[in-house]
């Protein structure tokens, strides 16, 4: 089981879990896309929330690729050091840069941080308790979970690349974590009209996590609405409608980068790792 921790009173128990988390959304969101076989999973429990893991599987090297991902996306998490992790899907393996379908995890670190201010989360941050981040962090999965299983599906064959960004005010400017290289492109881009989708965000007295799908918009026209906000889901998830050429549409809670498609998007960035 993916036990939650009876306190987050240390930032490594907070660190720990967040971790925990990532894994599991990623492990997911590979699972129900099919990207990988179900050899290449196992299966745990998060309360009673069936969930797949993702391991190393000598017959699938990929899934062993991604492992090894992870563990440099920790190596920058527990140093501070992370603002984003971009996790794209593409088509053509000479065009990494041409993508159908993104996953952008983004976090924030309340002590010590070069982010202080998000929003809500203000300094008396110390009130977010270990059952709403239990609770947001079960929500975020389910959410995952009615999403994925109702997004058309991917192509057959596909291939993956992860992207860094980072906090560059506190990195060193030759940072690479484990199993990544600086970046050739910082940008991307989708060949049909993308839709962005606001999953959830999962706070902890240290850490904030958010997540964020960019998929083209044909693979949501199937999606029924409603589903969105059955059961234990409350509130719907947020659409974005953005298309590339319009950059005033992005005004709206869109300044976070959320494909780094356009010119100086991270001009702010010098830092970017990728692996493919």
């Amino acid at each position: 089981a993916i036990v939650f921790p009876k306190k987050i009173a240390t930032e490594q128990q907070s660190l720990m879990l967040v971790k925990r988390l990532l894994a599991v959304a990623v492990s997911c969101i590979t699972y129900l896309r099919g990207i990988f076989p179900e050899s290449a999973y196992g299966t745990r429990y998060m309360d009673d929330v069936c969930v797949k893991i993702l391991r190393e599987d000598k017959n699938c090297p990929g899934s062993t690729q991604l492992v090894k991902w992870m563990l440099g996306c920790y190596d920058a998490l527990q140093k501070k050091y992370l603002r984003q992790i971009v996790l794209a899907v593409y088509t053509q393996a000479d065009d990494p840069q041409t993508v159908t379908e993104c996953y952008h995890f983004k976090f924030k670190y309340t002590h010590n941080a070069p982010l202080l201010d998000f929003g809500s989360m203000d300094k008396s941050d110390s009130t977010i308790t270990c059952a709403d981040t239990k609770k947001a962090s079960i929500l975020l999965i389910r959410k995952i979970y009615i999403l994925m299983q109702n997004l058309s599906p991917l192509p057959n064959d596909v291939c993956l690349t992860m992207k860094l960004l980072y906090y560059d005010e506190v990195t060193p400017p030759d940072y690479q974590p484990p199993g990544f290289r600086e970046a050739k492109y910082s940008g991307m881009m989708f060949n049909d009209e993308p839709i962005y989708l606001n999953v959830g965000e999962v706070p902890t007295p240290f850490h904030m996590l958010k997540l964020k799908i960019t998929t083209e918009k044909q693979r949501m026209e199937n999606v029924d609405k409603n589903i969105l906000m059955q059961g234990e889901i409350a509130e719907p998830l947020q659409l974005y409608g953005v298309s590339r050429d319009d950059p005033e549409e992005e005004s709206q809670d869109m300044n976070e980068d959320p494909v780094l498609d356009k010119e100086g998007e991270d001009k702010n960035h010098v830092n970017i790792s990728e692996a493919q």
